[in-house]
């Protein structure tokens, strides 16, 4: 059978669906959560809020990103020396490109200037970042499910999480093969289309892995999950709810895993939607929690453009150029693994 050079045989799917998939689901969501809606009501809980919680909160998500370039910093240092200055600000670089790209294309601008800036191969710094995430969706599902027998939490929202629960074992076996059977891995992947593309990945995998701050690295996710429930607690005292710092936690856990599917940019609906789903759990009628989800939305995406603007400019790049750059890049990686197929 024929194929076309460099589609391996398969049909290429148009470049505008994915996308389009993502607006869809946003739209829906916004629709949803803004129905009825009274603005001119809620604006004036807008006003009132205290607003030296609302600062606190504002501080506090800005320094997540510090733990989550320390962690980077931290999980890369066996194949990489990685100043904990860069790490960050690749974080916010991404952070910006989330907030204005769809797709969650931050993911990997930020893992392309990491690499370029410190001579490590693109597929290692983007093996680290599926780590991350790795780290982030255990302790998402631990603190989920340690969560769930004191609340009376939708069937759906237990069976997709078990669902996310199965995945993420799944990709750490994978992993685990990786780092800790290198050998085996090398092995299995030498008849792939991919051997020469993945060599890093193994490679890089493997010392991660065999290294004291890979673990340090795991605890540090914890650390990071945690932090992030503080500007959600803040927000909440400050907007005039009377919930735990438990009800917070649901709350960051609900919107993080209801996120993980790439989305519009900066998740705009699903960010809204997620929220108010988990405060309602706690009897907050869905006026107030829209206008809570509304204000914290705000609250975390204005910064983040602030930041990443800075961590941008510094580049001395337009974003757009960063996003050409890292699919060129992540395309030339195909097509070297492509080629080394062809020769085989």
């Amino acid at each position: 059978m024929s194929s076309v050079p460099g589609q391996f045989g398969t049909r290429k799917r148009p470049s505008w669906l994915l996308p389009a998939f993502g607006y869809g689901i946003s739209l829906a969501c916004l629709i949803w959560v803004y129905w009825g809606f009274d603005w001119k009501t809620e604006l004036s809980r807008f006003a009132a809020a205290d607003w030296r919680w609302v600062t606190l909160a504002v501080v506090a998500d800005v320094a997540v990103y510090f733990i989550q370039g320390w962690r980077w910093s931290l999980l890369l240092s066996p194949v990489a020396r990685v100043p904990f200055s860069r790490s960050v600000q690749a974080v916010y670089v991404g952070l910006f490109a989330n907030e204005v790209l769809p797709l969650r294309s931050g993911e990997l601008i930020r893992c392309y200037v990491l690499g370029k800036w410190t001579d490590t191969p693109f597929s290692v710094t983007l093996s680290s970042a599926v780590v991350e995430r790795l780290f982030d969706g255990i302790w998402l599902v631990i603190g989920f499910f340690a969560l769930s027998p004191v609340l009376d939490l939708p069937g759906y929202l237990i069976q997709g999480t078990r669902i996310l629960a199965i995945v993420l074992i799944s990709i750490a076996i994978l992993l685990g093969v990786v780092m800790f059977r290198k050998h085996h891995a090398h092995a299995v992947l030498s008849s792939s289309r991919w051997a020469v593309a993945l060599s890093h990945v193994v490679e890089g995998l493997h010392s991660m892995g065999n290294s004291a701050s890979f673990y340090l690295a795991g605890l540090v996710s914890l650390v990071y999950l945690a932090f992030q429930i503080v500007p959600v607690y803040a927000l909440m005292i400050g907007y005039g709810l009377d919930l735990s710092f438990g009800a917070a936690a649901v709350t960051l856990i609900v919107l993080r895993l209801g996120t993980i599917l790439p989305q519009a940019p900066g998740n705009v609906g699903a960010f809204q939607f997620f929220p108010v789903l988990a405060l309602t759990l706690f009897a907050v009628d869905k006026a107030t929690a829209t206008g809570f989800a509304t204000m914290m939305f705000v609250i975390v995406t204005v910064p983040l453009w602030l930041a990443g603007l800075i961590a941008v400019a510094m580049t001395g790049m337009k974003i757009r150029d960063l996003q050409h750059h890292a699919q060129s890049t992540f395309r030339a990686s195909e097509e070297t693994a492509a080629g080394s197929e062809a020769r085989r």
